[in-house]
């Protein structure tokens, strides 16, 4: 199992949560309830958005996008941390980790873009009202939505294709609950200095640029409501950026917690807390975000529950 050379590395032992052995069944079922409210949430918002007239707009086609991002980021990761929860070895090919390490990271920088759509989306419909219709037509929604999956899936290459490079020569034992960029470095044995260098660079405008332009947008936004003279239209036109915001900061807040720090003086189990935040409570908090402050969604889902 332990190898010289990457081209003949098989497979990958993925410790998990190693030092949880006499609570592994609670935490298994504890995060396999997670998953499944996850799952069951995300696909209610696609399917709400699908089949309700009303929410048939820029603002949910584009929530609709941000569900599907939060469910493949899901899927692809927490089947396997469930698998570390349970007894016997947690084994994942190269082929499954490289992959895995793919669609993380091209989802992460999706996310990042759809995040900045819809604050764009809030930006028109406040700032620019009366221009919002034309604008925000049908082609423009298309062309918005599909640019931050070519990005994710195109631009995460940066990072993917130096990773897959790597040489593993001194143990195939992987001290984290997914493929990630840092707890493959530390098992390499290569010089991973450039290729971190070389992500820490091209991280800042996929993840910096982003965060700006939504802190911009959300200065004029905030400059136009506090301008309006009715309190309950200027709570109304609040409360359709709360949600939006709310998500914003969750996603965010991991994301520089999680890659901005320099990873040297960083422990195993903080990245483990960290990366537990963005990959299965940030999918999680996402659709009971937009539900629970959302007064259309709520009327579209009692409608369907027949309440």
């Amino acid at each position: 199992m332990f190898t010289m050379n990457h081209t003949r590395f098989r497979e990958f032992i993925l410790l998990g949560f190693g030092n949880l052995h006499s609570f592994s069944i609670l935490f298994f079922i504890l995060f396999l309830l997670i998953f499944l409210i996850t799952v069951i949430g995300n696909l209610l918002i696609i399917i709400l958005v699908s089949t309700n007239v009303r929410l048939q707009t820029p603002m949910y086609y584009f929530l609709c996008h941000l569900s599907v991002s939060d469910l493949v980021i899901s899927m692809n990761i927490v089947p396997n941390m469930l698998g570390a929860f349970l007894p016997g070895d947690k084994i994942m090919t190269y082929l499954g980790c490289m992959t895995q390490f793919y669609f993380f990271s091209g989802t992460t920088i999706t996310e990042c873009f759809l995040l900045s759509v819809m604050s764009y989306d809030r930006y028109l419909a406040i700032c620019n009202p009366l221009r919002y219709s034309s604008i925000m037509n049908f082609r423009h929604q298309i062309c918005l939505s599909t640019c931050p999956w070519l990005f994710g899936l195109t631009l995460n290459l940066i990072a993917v294709l130096p990773v897959s490079h790597f040489n593993f020569c001194h143990y195939n034992i992987i001290d984290h609950f997914y493929c990630d960029l840092y707890p493959l470095q530390k098992i390499s044995c290569s010089d991973t200095f450039l290729v971190e260098l070389e992500v820490f660079m091209f991280s800042m405008p996929i993840f910096v640029l982003p965060c700006v332009f939504i802190i911009t947008t959300y200065v004029y936004i905030f400059h136009t409501i506090v301008k309006i003279p009715s309190s309950a239209i200027k709570h109304k036109t609040f409360s359709t950026c709360s949600s939006h915001l709310t998500v914003v900061g969750i996603f965010y807040g991991t994301l520089i917690t999680k890659y901005m720090i320099p990873s040297k003086g960083a422990s195993l189990l903080l990245n483990k807390i960290v990366s537990l935040l963005h990959t299965v409570f940030t999918p999680l908090l996402n659709p009971i975000i937009y539900s629970l402050r959302n007064q259309d969604i709520k009327r579209a889902l009692t409608k369907v529950l027949g309440l």
